[in-house]
């Protein structure tokens, strides 16, 4: 099994080291909606979400899934679809999946609290591209594009996340 193990330092994968970014709030056992923390822990693959009007699909595995402009991502605790794919219009709280920067272009899912939410406990874990280097996300794991493409292209159905 090949995992991607990242920690506060930055990751490894493959042999090889990366450096990448983590939540603002660092990395977490207690992971709750809005702290900015990475929840620590063995977090599975869940899916590959890309921008294709930015990524030409020929990049990516064919496994990835193209998202539309009416793409959200659940993030509020009310929503009966919290931490779920949605569609707009959506009339709860949500993150939206084309983003007018590229930090979504990219977009491995994991199963953090997914498919069964717990609400409060935090949603929308995933892996994609970085703001700048090592600059926090709002809990996510970040890689450079270039990074995040190779190593995409390189996961297979038993890669999981794990952060210590």
């Amino acid at each position: 099994m090949t995992d991607l193990v990242v920690n506060r330092w930055g990751a490894r994968f493959m042999g090889r080291r990366f450096p990448c970014s983590i939540g603002r709030g660092g990395i977490t056992d207690a992971k709750r909606e809005g702290d900015g923390a990475t929840p620590r822990g063995v977090h599975r693959i869940a899916g590959l979400l890309y921008r294709p009007d930015r990524v030409a699909a020929s990049a990516l595995p064919d496994w990835a899934v193209p998202v539309s402009p009416s793409d959200l991502w659940s993030d509020d605790p009310r929503d009966p679809d919290y931490n779920l794919m949605v569609r707009a219009p959506h009339r709860f709280g949500h993150e939206r999946l084309s983003r007018p920067d590229p930090l979504y272009d990219v977009i491995l899912t994991t199963d953090w609290n997914w498919p069964e939410a717990v609400p409060g406990r935090g949603s929308a874990i995933f892996i994609h591209t970085w703001r700048r280097p090592r600059w926090p996300t709002a809990g996510c794991v970040a890689f450079s594009r270039a990074d995040l493409v190779w190593i995409v292209n390189r996961i297979d159905p038993q890669t999981r996340l794990v952060v210590t």
